[in-house]
Formats: structure tokens, sequence, C-alpha cells
């Protein structure tokens, strides 16, 4: 039953049955792919950070703070049937909302793999017992230095508060024998602190994190950033950081651990050339927390800014979930043409100059 007014819990609508065997084996045995490798969902964009970087900070007079409700996160039952992978955050603290349990229950029911990225500010005994037991195989924990002072851009986020959160989820997790769960570092390098990367390696360590996947500052929040990304045409400031985040994966390979990483690569002169996109929209969709389907998680930011700003002219959403079939509005016609138009010289126009489509890594 539902947790208010006794109506029946959408999540547990008996039509939700996992995939029996037979198509389990079926899928292993003849490779039968699902349509996408990834679904990311944002179950809230409520967060208590106050990253320097993030709009949630920049515009949080535009900024909307929602939970995504149950009824929405069923309607994509069949999404999920189609996908690889559920990842359960977007623009929020994943872990503030009351049944991202119920929420990984059901994608693990539908087949799904289920991963999460988290602040860590909720984590504790309770909370890691529960993520040991759901079945996620992954969780992330995000940073921005490897130290309190290069941290201190995640405002808000103490660093020790980080390391605290994932040494409990660690503790839990060897405890229960959870070997089916890694845990994660999700690095956003900033430019005016490149070396503290380097510091990786022997936190890694420390805390006994699988692997890093060491992203850079793709979305400009505010007038003044850019000078923390890193561009193309920026050729010295990409040898410098490409030697860093070299040295650093070979020595975290070193100690059998997984460090990953992707930098921007100069474009071609017409800016138009065939660049995949690093966010697989080919086989990957984003939903916010109403419903509302795009390709990636930068065409749609929870904010009612004016009509004429960068957020609003370059959303891209191809339906709701709450209104449509989530799986016609993937296979509809604009949705698809969007898609293949990122394998051409010429995609839709917020993609054109994304640094997403001009990234190689290791």
């Amino acid at each position: 039953m539902a947790k208010d007014g006794g109506a029946a819990d959408p999540l547990r609508d008996p039509r939700f049955q996992e995939p029996s065997v037979w198509q389990l084996f079926r899928e292993s045995l003849f490779g039968k792919p699902r349509l996408l490798d990834c679904i990311q969902v944002e179950v809230t964009s409520v967060c208590p950070g106050r990253c320097v970087y993030c709009p949630h900070t920049t515009q949080a007079g535009y900024w909307r703070s929602r939970h995504m409700e149950a009824a929405t996160f069923a309607r994509l039952w069949p999404l999920m049937q189609e996908s690889g992978r559920v990842h359960l955050q977007g623009w929020g603290e994943p872990f503030l909302h009351p049944r991202f349990m119920d929420f990984a229950a059901l994608a693990r029911k539908a087949g799904c793999r289920v991963s999460t990225t988290t602040c860590g500010l909720r984590m504790d005994e309770t909370l890691a017992a529960q993520i040991v037991g759901s079945g996620i195989d992954i969780v992330a924990f995000s940073l921005v230095g490897t130290d309190e002072a290069s941290n201190a851009p995640r405002a808000g986020v103490p660093f020790s508060r980080v390391c605290e959160a994932v040494r409990t989820l660690q503790r839990v997790r060897k405890a229960k024998m959870g070997v089916h769960l890694e845990l994660h570092f999700a690095y956003l390098m900033l430019a005016s602190q490149m070396e503290a990367v380097e510091g990786l390696p022997d936190l890694m360590d420390e805390l006994d994190v699988h692997a890093a996947v060491i992203s850079t500052l793709d979305y400009i929040a505010a007038p003044g950033l850019e000078a923390e990304a890193f561009s193309p045409h920026e050729a010295g400031k990409l040898d410098a950081a490409r030697n860093i985040l070299e040295r650093v994966a070979e020595e975290t390979a070193k100690r059998g651990r997984g460090l990953y990483y992707s930098l921007p690569s100069p474009r071609p002169d017409d800016g138009c050339g065939l660049f995949p996109c690093r966010e697989n929209a080919a086989r990957t969709l984003y939903v916010d927390a109403e419903g509302r389907m795009s390709p990636c998680i930068y065409l749609n930011l929870p904010v009612d800014a004016p009509a004429s700003s960068p957020e609003a002219v370059n959303r891209r959403v191809f339906g709701s979930a709450v209104e449509e079939d989530p799986l016609g509005i993937w296979q509809s016609g604009p949705f698809r043409m969007f898609r293949d138009a990122l394998q051409s010289p010429l995609p839709d126009i917020p993609c054109r100059t994304c640094p997403k489509r001009f990234e190689t890594g290791n």
C-alpha cells in the first residue's frame, strides 16, 4: 500500500514482473541487446551543497527543488525493461529522496544494474546497510579535490565528511560480504587545481576505492568559470593536464585500481567534424524529476530561467513519461532525428560546441 491515503502504491503494481529465467538466459546466450545502455533518472533536484561551479548555487533564484513522485518513476517501467542500467542521480542529492531504495528495487526488478552518485552527507550505518542489501553495484562519491583545501569549491560538503561516508559504506560492505558493490570517486578536475589529482592514488588506497572517473567542467554555470574549464584550443593547458593524468593513471594502475579520464581534443577548423558524443546519447537518455525526457542532463536544467537564457534556449525535451508512453517517446521521430544528427557533421545547435563531443580519454 502507498504511504499516503491508503491508495495503491504505484511501485507495487502487480504488472511489474521480473524477467523470467528464460528471458535472462536468452539475453545472455544470444546476446539480445536492450535498446538502451543507461537511463539517468533525476530522483530529486534537492541538494544541501553549495558548489561554486554548479547551477544549483549560481542560479539559486530560479532553481526548482523537487522530488520525483513514485507514480512518475513507475511510468518508466517499460523504458527500464529496455535498459541495461539505471543511474539514479541528476541535479540533486539522490539519498535525500525518501523512496530512493524503492526506486532502486523497481529498477532491479526490471533487470537493470543500478548505480548512483552522492555527496555523502546522508551516509550512515543504516543507509549503508540498505545500499549493500539493495543490489546496487556502484556508488560514486563526488570530489573536486584530495584534501580539505582543494575540495573547498564543494561548499557545504566537507572533505572529511566525504571520507567518513566512504569509510562507513566500505566497512558495512565488507562486513556483509557485499562483493557486488564497487565504490568509486566521481572527480571533477578544475583547471586551477590540476595538481590536486596527484593525491588520488594515495586517497584511493586509504579508503579502498575501486576506481575514479575524472571529468572536467562541461557546463559553465556563471561568468568567470570558463577559466576552470578546458577548451579544445587551449593547447598548453591541455598538455599540462594530460601529463598529470597520464602519470596518475599509470600509478593508480600499478596499485591495482582503475582511473579513467577524458579531455577535449582540438576540433576541426570548421567546428563541425564528426565526433562521437561522450554521453553516448545514441543509447542513453535523461529523465528529470517531473518525468520529462531529454538526451542528457545538460539539456534539461531544473530552472525557471528567462526565455532568452541559454538554459531555456538550449533545453531539449521530447516528451513527458507522465503523459505518454516513455518507450514511444524514445522511438519518436523528433527524438530519433536528434540522435541521427549527432552522427552527422551538423548536430543540433546546443551540441555543436559541447565539450562532450570533443573529448578523448584513456
